[in-house]
């Protein structure tokens, strides 16, 4: 985010790259490569407090943490059950910490988004943000069960099982997470089409013999 919302911004029409103009001069933007001439002049209209409060990153950070614990679980489980002696002493100790971490940075993330989504839409009642929070809450079930299920150096099918589910919900969250990022992908500026103007039909000449003979008597 912008620390300074009072200098004068630029945002890239292309891509949606906001930046000061003082950092652009005549350079190009430094998301997509467009140069300086796709730039218009921008006014962030958000405030400076949540502006603060979504520049602190805290729920992608937690995300990016919950989704490593949540496919590293059923991957580790599943190559222990292919190789069962490849350095078990090693691969035990990380699934059961991953096992018992993972409900924790789940709750951080379901926390954070909560924050995030009133922050960021002043509303949790939008269609999307009400799928996110269903499968949310789905995926933080999921992880209690598995805590519970768990015994130590040993995976069942069940284990395996719900924590394949678990990764499923993260794999769903991320996709509608995707659909909340409202920006134009670079190298994707579709640039304005030129009118066609249509012609007037223009009459054969047989039809204006016939139309200037005239009518036999």
């Amino acid at each position: 985010m912008l620390e300074n919302i009072d200098e004068e911004l630029v945002r890239c029409r292309p891509c949606g790259y906001v930046m000061k103009k003082s950092e652009l001069g005549t350079g190009v933007c430094p998301a997509c490569g467009l140069p300086h001439t796709v730039f218009e002049p921008y006014r962030e209209k958000v405030s400076p407090k949540r502006l603060f409060i979504l520049g602190l990153d805290i729920h992608p950070i937690a995300i990016h943490l919950s989704q490593t614990f949540v496919a590293m679980i059923p991957g580790l489980m599943i190559f222990h059950l292919i190789f069962p002696n490849f350095f078990p002493e090693i691969l035990h100790p990380v699934i059961s910490f991953s096992v018992f971490v993972f409900p924790l940075t789940l709750l951080l993330s379901f926390a954070s988004g909560l924050l995030d989504g009133l922050t960021r839409f002043k509303t949790l009642e939008t269609p999307l943000l009400k799928s996110k929070i269903i499968f949310s809450l789905l995926i933080v079930l999921l992880s209690g069960a598995i805590v519970i299920l768990f015994k130590p150096e040993t995976y069942n099918f069940w284990i395996v099982l719900l924590s394949l589910a678990a990764l499923g919900c993260a794999v769903k969250l991320g996709l509608m997470g995707k659909k909340l990022i409202n920006v134009i992908l670079p190298g994707t500026y579709q640039r304005r089409k030129k009118k066609v103007t249509a012609k007037a039909p223009v009459k054969t000449t047989a039809k204006l013999k016939t139309e200037d003979t005239p009518a036999a008597e």
